[in-house]
């Protein structure tokens, strides 16, 4: 089955009241849309992805560069928008399965979104559903005088995105039944025959006001993990000298399998640790041929795919470069520029310091370059 994605984000957030909308606000340097399409993007088996988005908010869609993603403007309402979407989607060929998802949910797990996909093997939709433990009251009004009573919960529960339909069956139901719209997409459904309600997920809760916000934010620093990296060379003539992926004009330069760098070396080898996947060497043998001399920017750049397919995300990288020579504090915001870029994060999560050892040791006597790093991630699941 090849699916594709609709993720909702043109609604106009009036209860969240900020200037930033919700789609937009971040948490660990990651915007709700760019948490939601990294666990998409963990899936073979969605093959298509529509951001829908508000109009207004163009210049902050397109700094999130986002790649390989649809961007379509999104109507007066949530039915509009999904239409808008659907509408596109029936013209690309190859697409069987749709998945409809509220961007102000990211906090579903890998594994609900497996649930839908393979549940949709054998049913017309999959929409999961949480059962309401809370009492349950509505207000009469009879007679000119209001009264509440409670009202019996078995019949009821609370759907959640992502909801999964065969594409051209709701494109259809969109096209024919939309004044039936009520909330969300299964709502167009009469006959509800072959329509798969599995269990959804406490935490993907949605994002209405800033309080929920802050409870989702509560919820990622405890997925937080921290890796500690480490690395020295030794300074030699004819060899050229690289911190932090930058060329650096010496005379002597690093000595080692690859490029020698000991600063990105030392930044994998952190990663590595937080997202509890070895190191550098068991990765990167000095014994294979084909790491002889190779960039350290393309070390970094293949773990980072790596982490990302597995749903980590780096949340801050603090880094200490130990060196006599050169200063450190003349390539500090070019080292932090480079290492945003091949890590995808904000640089402003990124701290560079350098040390001396007051001319003592190896180090200090200009024979060797030290680095430290120490990182935190985070595990979008």
């Amino acid at each position: 089955m090849s699916f594709c994605l609709i993720i909702l984000a043109g609604g106009n957030s009036h209860r969240f009241l900020s200037n930033i909308g919700k789609p937009y606000q971040k948490i660990a340097g990651k915007s709700l849309i760019e948490i939601n399409l990294i666990k998409a993007l963990q899936f073979k088996q969605i093959k298509k992805i529509v951001l829908i988005y508000n109009k207004k908010d163009i210049k902050r869609v397109k700094s999130l560069k986002l790649k390989n993603v649809k961007l379509i403007t999104g109507g007066k309402s949530r039915q509009q928008s999904t239409f808008n979407a659907l509408k596109y989607l029936t013209t690309q060929k190859g697409l069987s399965k749709v998945l409809i998802h509220d961007v102000a949910r990211p906090n579903f797990s890998t594994k609900l979104l497996s649930s839908i996909l393979r549940n949709m093997r054998n049913a017309r939709a999959v929409v999961p559903k949480i059962k309401i433990q809370d009492a349950v009251k509505q207000i009469i009004d009879s007679s000119n005088e209001e009264y509440i009573i409670g009202k019996k919960r078995d019949n009821l529960f609370l759907t959640q995105t992502p909801q999964s339909f065969n594409l051209k069956e709701i494109y259809h139901l969109h096209k024919t039944n939309a004044g039936k719209y009520k909330d969300d997409d299964i709502s167009l459904y009469m006959n509800l025959n072959k329509v798969k309600f599995i269990d959804g997920e406490k935490n993907n809760f949605k994002i209405t006001d800033k309080s929920d916000f802050e409870n989702l934010k509560g919820i990622y620093k405890f997925k937080q993990n921290v890796g500690i990296g480490f690395d020295v060379h030794r300074l030699v003539p004819k060899r050229k000298l690289y911190l932090a992926g930058l060329r650096i004009n010496s005379k002597l330069g690093t000595l080692g399998h690859s490029d020698g760098d000991p600063v990105l070396h030392s930044v994998t080898d952190a990663i590595l640790g937080a997202c509890k996947m070895g190191d550098i060497g068991q990765i990167f043998s000095d014994k294979n041929k084909k790491f002889k001399n190779i960039r350290s920017s393309i070390l970094l750049q293949k773990v980072i795919k790596q982490i990302k397919f597995k749903g980590y995300f780096i949340n801050n990288i603090d880094i200490n470069i130990i060196a006599q020579t050169p200063k450190i504090k003349s390539y500090k915001n070019k080292m932090i520029n480079n290492i945003a870029k091949l890590c995808e994060i904000s640089k402003d999560r990124i701290n560079i310091k350098g040390k001396t050892t007051e001319k003592l040791g190896v180090i200090g006597k200009e024979k060797a370059i030290a680095c430290e790093v120490i990182t935190s991630v985070i595990k979008y699941d």
